[in-house]
């Protein structure tokens, strides 16, 4: 890029130079919010799903099914089950392949799905399981008439809806803790991120924490890397040796190279052989130590950097995560701050430009910590080893280092102005920081987005061995799902479908 926002400029050349950014980026400040969880207006593509509007769901991409082919319900539920309730995979294999086949495939013979004319009513199929002879139109309620004598319908229906859910890619079930027993429906692109009602934020691909700009890989290989003893075997490889007697790592807490085991054992720390415990200004008694090791000092020193290299992108990984957790005291403060604001005689009353400052902090801070962990592993040797050239690595690390720099400035200039005390200036500065946080945001938006960019276009678009995904950047933040709400008309007795964003229940 060329703008750098770098430390160092004064407060009238910043004001100058975002100011051009906030003309290229068209920011227009929200209408009305007085919330500091973002300004997301636009419908949503995703839905909650509870346990009333679980069927109303399901018998949605029935009767879309059913529409289509001219089937019977039960023909059209066995469709969906072949398929894991993908609709749009019936249809398409309904295009490419023909009627017949698609139902060959799902198990589903021709007979029973004809539109039963005159010519084939009276005909009947047997069953493969008790081998009787029944009409084509009786196959689910034969089932439920055996399952209802069993005294298992009711596990037979819960059976089927449990299956809309665990077959189907487009569904998920939240994975809060405790479980909040809600499942989250999406109509477009799986790889997404989503809250569900309940206020949880998570990936809908791998169902961990919302993680972009980290692949799901990515993040799986960077939380079992902070979790398992990987970097701890690191540090002992770099700053212990191990005893010639019992094995054990030692470290050396003096400056002398005769150090004893707890075991009794002393050897010489440059070595690592054993030696008597005599020692004087010469050395140690009886040993001499001058024989070179390459390979011993290339492994320490490989391990060495690894761990620096390692402990670099988890410092700023861990640091921007007690920001951001730090951060969630500063939403009181700002509370305080707008409604000493708001009772003020001041020209305008709208502060909302505080609470979308806030909210354009924790959304930029939450994707600049994982951006981190992407970096430590599309620049290292794990997943990409073969992918780029020393020097390719090197341009594009330089790239992606100088947007994430500008992205972090910007982030703590952001944080810097909303903690200065502008309730209690007078209207002409209030107008002033009002700007500054308005333009900043502008500016750490468009930097976000650039960032996103510089990683699909520049980064993991170019791979050819590996494919990683993203979640793509919503200015707006995580899609918030809607409520799909579904239920009986007792007159039609068809399902009636609302969209709603209240609050629901759960599943269980």
């Amino acid at each position: 890029m060329a703008d750098d926002y770098g430390y160092g400029s004064s407060d009238d050349e910043f004001c100058d130079r975002v100011c051009d950014d906030y003309d290229d980026v068209g920011f227009q400040e929200p209408e009305d919010e007085t919330e500091f969880s973002g300004f997301n207006g636009e419908a949503s593509s995703c839905k909650v799903i509870r346990k009333e509007s679980l069927l109303a769901a399901q018998k949605d991409d029935l009767q879309r099914v059913m529409d289509l082919l001219s089937l019977k319900e039960h023909h059209a539920r066995t469709l969906l089950i072949h398929y894991r309730w993908d609709a749009d995979k019936v249809f398409m294999v309904f295009v490419e392949k023909g009627k017949e086949q698609l139902y060959a495939e799902a198990g589903v013979s021709v007979v029973e799905t004809n539109n039963l004319s005159s010519s084939n009513v009276s005909s009947k199929i047997s069953c493969e399981i008790c081998f009787e002879e029944f009409p084509p139109t009786k196959p689910q309620p034969w089932i439920v008439a055996i399952v209802s004598a069993m005294n298992l319908a009711e596990k037979f229906d819960r059976f089927l809806l449990e299956s809309y859910i665990e077959d189907n890619k487009k569904v998920k079930w939240c994975p809060s803790v405790p479980h909040c027993g809600n499942a989250v429906r999406v109509e477009d692109d799986e790889y997404c991120e989503v809250e569900c009602a309940c206020g949880l934020q998570f990936c809908f691909s791998c169902s961990s924490e919302a993680h972009s700009p980290c692949s799901c890989l990515m993040w799986e290989l960077w939380v079992r890397k902070c979790k398992d003893e990987s970097e701890t075997v690191n540090w002992i490889t770099v700053n212990t040796k191990y005893c010639p007697k019992c094995h054990k790592p030692v470290d050396k807490n003096g400056g002398c190279n005769l150090v004893r085991c707890i075991c009794g054992q002393p050897f010489c720390w440059l070595c690592g052989r054993p030696t008597g415990t005599q020692h004087n200004w010469n050395g140690i008694a009886n040993h001499e130590c001058g024989r070179y090791k390459e390979e011993r000092v290339q492994e320490t020193e490989l391990a060495r950097k690894a761990l620096w290299r390692y402990t670099h992108y988890f410092n700023r990984y861990k640091a921007h995560m007690d920001s951001l957790k730090a951060e969630e005291k500063l939403k009181e403060k700002l509370r305080h701050k707008m409604d000493a604001l708001e009772s003020r005689e001041l020209e305008t009353k709208d502060c909302s430009w505080v609470s979308n400052g806030f909210y354009r902090l924790t959304r930029s801070r939450h994707i600049l910590l994982y951006s981190y962990p992407f970096a430590y592993f599309m620049f290292g040797e794990e997943l990409f080893k073969n992918e780029m050239s020393k020097q390719e690595q090197t341009i594009k690390q330089n790239l992606f280092e100088d947007q994430q720099q500008q992205l972090e400035t910007n982030i703590e200039r952001l944080s810097m102005s909303l903690e200065e005390p502008f309730a209690d200036y007078p209207e002409d500065k209030v107008l002033e920081i009002r700007m500054k946080i308005i333009n900043l945001s502008a500016v750490t938006d468009n930097l976000c987005r650039k960032l996103y960019d510089c990683i699909d276009n520049e980064l993991l678009g170019p791979l050819q061995q590996a494919t990683h995904i993203i979640a793509p950047y919503r200015s707006n933040g995580v899609e918030r799902a809607s409520e799909l709400s579904g239920s009986f008309s007792a007159k039609t007795g068809n399902i009636l479908v609302a969209e709603t964003g209240a609050n629901i229940g759960s599943l269980c």
